[in-house]
């Protein structure tokens, strides 16, 4: 068999040859990048987050003769909606510390 001789470049294809080399580099050295970038906010997240999770164990008393009518979050804060004799109250909460944030009563006219 005989072997195909490969001819030598041009001036003109051999800086083209390293001109795609260089564009290619730059190209996988800024995917690296992102890649990287990417996975350390992925990492700061879940690091951070971790610290974030406390429990706490907390009553709250109602009136006598109250009864829990709905419960929703709103944004950082548990709502809970009560009967209590007939008259609405809204009470609100904060999601984290489950500390009291405000009270709404709805009374009718006479």
């Amino acid at each position: 068999m005989t072997e195909t001789a490969i001819p030598q470049p041009t001036p003109e294809q051999a800086a083209l040859v390293a001109r795609v080399r260089r564009l290619m580099l730059i190209a996988g050295l800024t995917t690296a990048l992102a890649i990287a970038a990417v996975l350390i906010a992925i990492g700061y997240r879940l690091f951070r987050s971790e610290g974030s999770s406390v429990t706490t164990d907390t009553t709250a008393t109602l009136p006598k003769g109250a009864r829990i009518v709905s419960t929703g979050i709103a944004g950082d804060r548990l709502v809970v909606t009560l009967d209590i004799g007939g008259i609405t109250e809204i009470r609100t909460f904060d999601a984290h510390t489950l500390k009291p944030a405000g009270r709404l009563k709805f009374v009718s006219e006479p």
